[in-house]
């Protein structure tokens, strides 16, 4: 097992060097929205997970996950190549592509947030105007 710094440094090299052959040396149009945002090596060095994620041509297109997925599926070779080019080890990881999930998680989020304030705003309003039930001092002694 390498150390975790090594791995750390070949999954960002991996990382740079698809991102760079998606941009300019693949040449299919079905990757041209295509981002990729995290690289993952196992600890034997011999496996990368590379995610990506995917955006439409218009803001209301929704994106076309099958078609990327087949592209850097028919690609995979050609980069698993570059990768071994690119970063000099002795034996070249073998590549998965997996889509990011984490834009569509934060955007949840942020949605969810957003709710929880505008209900906090009217809680906060109802507190404000609110008066206590019974008398303003329940603990007084009574003689």
């Amino acid at each position: 097992m390498a150390d975790p710094a090594r791995a750390r440094r070949l999954s960002k090299r991996i990382q740079e060097i698809v991102a760079s052959a998606i941009e300019r040396e693949i040449k299919d149009r079905r990757l041209e929205f295509v981002t990729i945002t995290d690289c993952r090596v196992t600890g034997d060095l011999h496996d990368a997970t590379v995610f990506y994620t995917v955006r439409g041509r218009t803001l209301d297109e929704e994106p076309d996950y099958e078609s990327v997925a087949a592209a850097l599926e028919k690609a995979k070779g050609q980069l698993r190549s570059l990768v071994g080019r690119g970063t000099g080890v002795r034996y070249t990881p073998t590549l998965a592509f997996e889509v990011d999930t984490v834009p569509e998680i934060s955007a949840h989020l942020e949605e969810l947030l957003d709710k929880t304030r505008v209900r906090d705003a009217e809680l906060a309003e109802q507190a404000r105007n609110a008066k206590p039930a019974g008398d303003a001092n329940p603990y007084r002694d009574e003689e």
